[in-house]
């Protein structure tokens, strides 16, 4: 393990109510500052694999699916043509994101891009063959995605932004 990589064994407390809200409020302060500065700070995640090997971070906008209140999250994406690519790796937690549940039930929404904002999208899960052909440029961009995945039972689903016009 290198000196900014993540360990091989989930480490403990991960699911902590602690660590919970940790992350939420380091997402909205990474959304603030996102776009504040239109994407220029905050645009590109530079934690654990990221921190030799940045990775670009988009703003994604759903609606709740009970609420039906808007959120905002901000998370690492890889594009592949036209389309963007996320994850629900969620840290390797053992539920999926709430923004992935959302997107289910509310799959047309907006994404921030550096320098582009609102941009119409629309989400879909990858099926099993998209998957298995995404999954490996996913690891590529950022490896933790895979100690993700191994710190956790469920799959972890791979979801496609297709622009809308």
């Amino acid at each position: 393990m290198g000196r900014f990589s993540l360990p091989d064994r989930k480490p403990g407390g991960l699911d902590s109510p602690v660590t919970a809200k940790v992350m939420k409020y380091a997402a909205k302060a990474q959304v603030a500052v996102f776009r504040l500065t239109g994407g220029r700070v905050g645009g590109t995640w530079r934690i654990g694999a990221g921190f030799r090997k940045p990775v670009p971070t988009l703003l994604l906008d759903h609606r709740g699916r009970k609420s039906g209140r808007r959120f905002t999250t901000p998370l690492l994406y890889l594009r592949s043509g036209d389309d963007v690519v996320i994850v629900g790796s969620q840290g390797g937690l053992p539920r999926h994101p709430q923004w992935y549940r959302n997107l289910l039930a509310h799959p047309e929404t907006r994404i921030d891009l550096k320098g582009r904002r609102g941009v119409p999208v629309t989400a879909r899960v990858a099926g099993p063959p998209e998957r298995a052909e995404l999954w490996p440029r996913l690891v590529e961009l950022y490896a933790d995605f895979a100690k993700y995945q191994a710190w956790t039972e469920r799959e972890i689903p791979v979801v496609v932004l297709s622009p809308r016009l």
